[in-house]
């Protein structure tokens, strides 16, 4: 399982993991019951702290996108994939309400801002 970590995005640890996991759960790159890496190897992997791991994690339960069997590890929980998507769309919104504030504030037009977007975009291919 991929996931990047940025030591310089503000962002803790932990829940990068999280965002990025929830992400994969809502496009089904990971399935409903699919076993997730042990908190120990997902921690040795992203070389961080396992209590790091173990936090995103029981956030993710908490959440409803992960269940922890005992014993066992880990697994996608079942979802409804629409309210997921919902709650990914919000935060979206909520980020580019703020670009588009600080773009106002800073005199920067919508073309300008949507070629910095289309421009990111196309960094991430």
């Amino acid at each position: 399982m991929e996931i990047i970590i940025s030591n310089y995005s503000g962002v803790p640890i932990y829940e990068q993991i999280k965002e990025q996991i929830k992400v994969k759960i809502v496009s089904n790159e990971l399935h409903e019951n699919e076993l997730l890496p042990s908190i120990r190897t997902l921690a040795k992997d992203l070389r961080c702290s396992v209590i790091t791991t173990k936090n995103a994690y029981e956030e993710l339960v908490k959440e409803g996108y992960l269940k922890n069997v005992p014993s066992k590890g880990f697994y996608v929980a079942r979802i409804n994939k629409d309210i997921a998507l919902e709650e990914q769309f919000n935060k979206i919104e909520e980020l580019l309400f703020k670009a588009v504030t600080i773009a106002k504030m800073n005199h920067i037009d919508e073309n300008t801002l949507k070629e910095m977007i289309t421009i990111l975009f196309e960094e991430e291919n």
